[in-house]
Order: C-alpha cells, then structure tokens, then sequence
C-alpha cells in the first residue's frame, strides 16, 4: 500500500547475514544448595559452559587462567617432596586438579572435597570433556564432602590445601563458607598442614584484612594478583601462604596468633620469580610485595 508514495511493508526486517547467529544460553541442570535459596544452575552456550547460583557467575570454561595457577604455582613449591599429599576445595570445572595433576609427579596423592554431589555428577556428564580424564587419574580421590570437614580430620597430613570455595574470603553464596576463612578456619588449615606445607587460596578480588589474618595466624605469605584470562579479563588474587616449619608442633593445635616473618622485598621478588619461571606463567601473573 503506497501512502504520500512510499510503500508500508509488513515484512519483519531480516537478519543481518554479516552477523554469527545469537546464542542463547541453555539450562542443562540445577540442583538445590543447602542453606541457598537460589539453586545451582549449569549452562551451555554452544561450547561455553558456565556454573551460577542466581545471577551470580561461579565459574566457567571462558576464565580459567587464574584457577589453573593456584596449583601450578603452588606445586612448583612441592616438587622436592616425596610422595606429596594435596586438598582440593572445591572440584568446580577440574582446572586447578588438572593444573595439580600436571606438575605433580607419579607418587603424589590429591584429594579433593566436593560438597554438592551434583557438581561430581556433571564433571562426569556434560563436562566430561573439560576434565578430560582427570577424576580417573589414579592419583585422585573425590570425597563428597564439606572441605572444612575433611581438613578437621587428620592434623599434619596435607602437604598442601588448595582452596577455591564460593569467590574467596568475601563468600558471595553460603555464610557458612566464610568459617574457613576466619582466625578459626585458617588455624585449623594451619593444624592440618605438614611443616613447610602451604595454603593456598584464590579469590575474585583483594582483600588486606584477609592476608593480615593469614600473617596474624602464623603463615608467610605472598600475595599474587592476575588476570583472570591471563593477561585480560577481571583481576583475581591468589595468597600462597606457608606454615613455616619449627613455627608450631605438628600434632598441636596450632599457637595464638603471631606476627608473620617480614622478608626483604628482593629475597621475596626472587622467590617469586622463580615459581613463576618454573610455572613458565610470567607475563600472565603480577606478584605483589611480601609483607
């Protein structure tokens, strides 16, 4: 129909054929989480793959630079030890027991603790192409169980207790998560730590009473901040802290609070440096000072 000679088409307008098609994301699963409201969701969008509670992102196959780095780099500080024995927190999507299972060697033992049984059932379902294998590792043992748990079973026994549990010390799901990152869940990490044997703990952001507390509880610590894709994306932080060995019995529940040995800026850049040479991560990583 012509009206003052132009012409009214009805015909909804095409899509732009220079443009990939829109992707929609897809719900594959959710499951309850206890003291949650909001369910835990996994989702698909073409190969993307993401895992959320609400709007809230916990992690996806997009970002894995920084997970995968919390075990290399803490593994590269374990290579000179026998028959090492590591903790997990949190299987989420295998990048940091894939990382662990890489630097470590044939009689290294890793433990990791899931607490949502779902999570184990999609790592051998949907996501079994982004384990590749790795929950069949004969060095890998997953225990559905709360990792605050497991730590409280056995004092001295982990070499070191890797932790990636709701976002870091500012948990953004369960209120119960922040117990391990208080004064009293990182003495008990301390208590579960071999001499020498370190926690390492990742989280989406900075956090300076956090690390005060790991000093105050008797741990040196390096703090480690990245980008997420390696040298984009949002910028994550890692502590690497260490139980110093002679700093409390092994079989003791660990002393009071103390101060943190202070190491000369060059001696902690040097040590630092030479874990990420070995991890061959330098330019994805950006080490802050010891304190």
């Amino acid at each position: 129909m012509a009206i003052n000679g132009s012409l009214l088409d009805s015909t909804p307008p095409q899509a732009n054929p220079r443009l990939p098609p829109v992707i929609e994301w897809v719900q594959l699963d959710s499951v309850a989480i206890p003291g949650e409201r909001e369910p835990m969701r996994l989702m698909q969008r073409g190969h993307e793959f993401k895992i959320c509670v609400g709007s809230i992102e916990l992690m996806s196959n997009r970002e894995c630079t920084s997970e995968a780095a919390l075990a290399t780099l803490t593994c590269t500080r374990l290579q000179d030890r026998p028959r090492a024995k590591i903790l997990i927190g949190g299987l989420g999507m295998g990048f940091t027991l894939r990382a662990a299972l890489t630097a470590m060697g044939p009689d290294a033992r890793i433990v990791v603790a899931e607490l949502v049984p779902a999570v184990v059932a999609w790592a051998r379902g949907p996501l079994s192409h982004v384990f590749e294998g790795s929950l069949d590792d004969p060095r890998v043992e997953v225990r559905e169980d709360d990792v605050k748990r497991v730590i409280q079973q056995v004092p001295a026994d982990y070499d070191a207790i890797l932790l990636d549990v709701d976002n870091g010390p500012e948990g953004l799901t369960r209120p119960e998560n922040d117990r391990l990152y208080d004064v009293w869940g990182l003495k008990r990490a301390r208590y579960a730590l071999r001499p020498n044997g370190i926690l390492a703990v990742w989280s989406g952001s900075p956090d300076r009473k956090f690390k005060a507390r790991l000093q105050n509880t008797g741990f040196e610590v390096d703090e480690i901040r990245l980008r997420s894709n390696g040298t984009s994306g949002r910028r994550h932080v890692l502590w690497l802290a260490t139980h110093a060995k002679g700093s409390s019995a092994p079989f003791a529940w660990p002393a009071a609070p103390g101060s943190a040995r202070v190491e000369g800026n060059a001696q902690a850049g040097s040590r630092l440096g030479r874990s990420f040479a070995k991890a061959g991560m330098h330019s994805a990583l950006t080490p802050s000072k010891r304190t």
